[in-house]
């Protein structure tokens, strides 16, 4: 009798009636259940980077980034479920330190950021394969072509931020390569004087909504 008695108070008290029964599960003392929340997160564009390393004739790889990145993606931090992402990055903003090889890799060589100014990517499924550390298979859109590509990303950490309105923020390094040659970005491969693949990490923190 007893214990058909305690479900019946837990159910009343899962219920929907939720002032009344915050109440009544305090008196009786039944904890409410609790719910794990989703929330959305944006990219911090000031604490978000996009870096690249690219084989340049054997000797050594060059090394670039991007100024313009933007992103958001939902997180459960009681789950770990990660979904919907999506970072977008302005390819006109490449950046390796030389004047001249940034305009040769915004021209239609490479980037051909007049006629596809955004690269993007989308994930497709998220699957914890450790402690904190995750498989994201999503899509890359560049120069027009969509193909697969896996990125390893690690939860850092999450917290409130010591700094300003105390946003809660949630920092993540991830990292992927591919080759630029599916996305028709030939030039310089067959004589190996630009690499093929393109070795890239992501390093940001993201502010909760």
């Amino acid at each position: 009798m007893d214990n058909i008695i305690i479900q019946v108070m837990k159910f009343f008290c899962a219920g929907k009636s939720k002032n009344f029964a915050s109440i009544f599960c305090l008196l009786i003392g039944v904890s409410e259940p609790i719910v794990a929340q989703t929330y959305r997160y944006d990219l911090d564009p000031e604490h978000t980077t996009v870096s690249f390393f690219v084989d340049h004739l054997g000797y050594a790889k060059v090394i670039g980034f991007f100024h313009e990145v933007s992103g958001s993606y939902s997180f459960n931090e009681e789950t770990g479920e990660l979904s919907e992402i999506l970072i977008t990055v302005e390819t006109d903003s490449v950046f390796t330190n030389h004047r001249r090889r940034d305009s040769h890799l915004r021209s239609e060589d490479f980037l051909n950021s007049r006629r596809y100014p955004l690269m993007t990517f989308s994930e497709v499924t998220a699957k914890i394969i450790s402690e904190k550390t995750y498989e994201i298979t999503g899509t890359l859109q560049l120069l027009g072509e969509s193909k697969p590509l896996t990125l390893t990303a690690v939860w850092n950490k999450s917290g409130p931020y010591p700094f300003g309105d105390n946003n809660y923020v949630m920092g993540v390094s991830a990292h992927g390569s591919f080759r630029r040659s599916q996305f028709g970005m030939d030039y310089s491969v067959d004589n190996d004087w630009v690499g093929d693949m393109v070795d890239f990490m992501i390093e940001f923190e993201a502010l909760r909504r």
